[in-house]
């Protein structure tokens, strides 16, 4: 926003003159000046014109935010911030000075920020994450799910008031029910109570995980940010074309660290048998039963299984 003095430097200088005796006038004769020197009757003239630039800042602004545009288009000095004006005696002289106060639209759009901050995302559509959940609308999309809404509405609540939980969930349903909406949900609930999270879509996941299997220090970063997550969800688990060397040492050391310590959430089309049956077999090693056991047995006695009914969302 331009300031008043800017504004008058432009104009020649008897223009300018006349046109700074104008808005000087405007500015001490505006509603807002008149509340402020109503509050404090002893303050002279003299003073005000001496801060005409920090009064036209917040009338100026003050109009502003009653019109606001919206918070990427704020034309204030500080963004998403007005001016204002406070008066205090020092020496037996007024002194005025100015302050910013953050409007609601910059306050809610910090507290996203700081729990996108609190999400890393792998792969997945990061719009998920900065969605408005309002848990009613949630069952009006699709009233067939109310049943799972309700069940990861309680697990919320129950790791709101007693803590993280050790135990986790798998939303189990068809294409396009709405899964990974849920568990973004789940995520961002969680976050704005200062929980971390990480969610990964696991197709994706898994052939990079290929790619930097020669890079240790970035593989290693990457498990240890899953470790450590107090929330980690594997969305569409099942999908996911494996190895060996991802299933046991990558996967599986990353749910050994997690189990019993810190709950793990997944997404998925299949339910318990069939993901058994999916880690057991690799197209390199062919069947390997006792693999997708042991997977499974950090797996398997460490999620409730919610059944995530519906229509097919996507597209509409």
């Amino acid at each position: 926003m331009e300031s008043l003095g800017e504004s008058l430097r432009r104009m020649p200088p008897i223009q300018g003159l006349a046109k700074s005796e104008e808005i000087a006038r405007q500015v001490l004769s505006d509603p807002i000046v008149l509340k402020l020197r109503s509050r404090y009757p002893e303050l002279e003239e003299s003073v005000l014109r001496a801060n005409l630039n920090r009064l036209y800042q917040m009338t100026t602004e003050y109009r502003t935010c009653k019109e606001c545009p919206g918070l990427d288009k704020c034309p204030n000095d500080m963004q998403g911030h007005s001016t204002g004006i406070s008066c205090v005696q020092l020496n037996g002289r007024w002194q005025l000075n100015d302050y910013k106060t953050a409007c609601s639209k910059w306050t809610a759009n910090e507290q996203q920020e700081q729990i996108r901050k609190r999400i890393t995302s792998f792969y997945v559509d990061e719009t998920i994450l900065g969605k408005n959940y309002v848990e009613a609308e949630m069952i009006q999309l699709d009233a067939n799910r109310a049943l799972a809404v309700n069940q990861l509405q309680n697990y919320v609540h129950t790791t709101i008031n007693d803590g993280l939980q050790k135990k986790g969930l798998i939303l189990k349903g068809d294409f396009g029910t709405g899964k990974t909406y849920l568990a973004g949900y789940l995520l961002q609930k969680l976050a704005k109570e200062g929980y971390s999270g990480v969610i990964v879509y696991m197709p994706e996941f898994v052939e990079d995980v290929k790619a930097i299997m020669f890079e240790p220090q970035k593989l290693k970063e990457t498990i240890t940010l899953m470790k450590d997550a107090d929330l980690l969800v594997f969305d569409d688990i099942g999908a996911e074309n494996l190895t060996p060397w991802v299933r046991d040492h990558v996967l599986g050391a990353i749910l050994n660290h997690r189990m019993n310590r810190k709950p793990t959430f997944y997404t998925s089309n299949h339910d318990l048998d069939d993901l058994e049956k999916h880690f057991s077999f690799t197209h390199k090693e062919g069947e390997e039963m006792h693999k997708g056991q042991r997977l499974m047995d950090r797996i398997r006695p460490f999620v409730d299984v919610i059944h995530v009914r519906g229509r097919n969302h996507r597209g509409s």
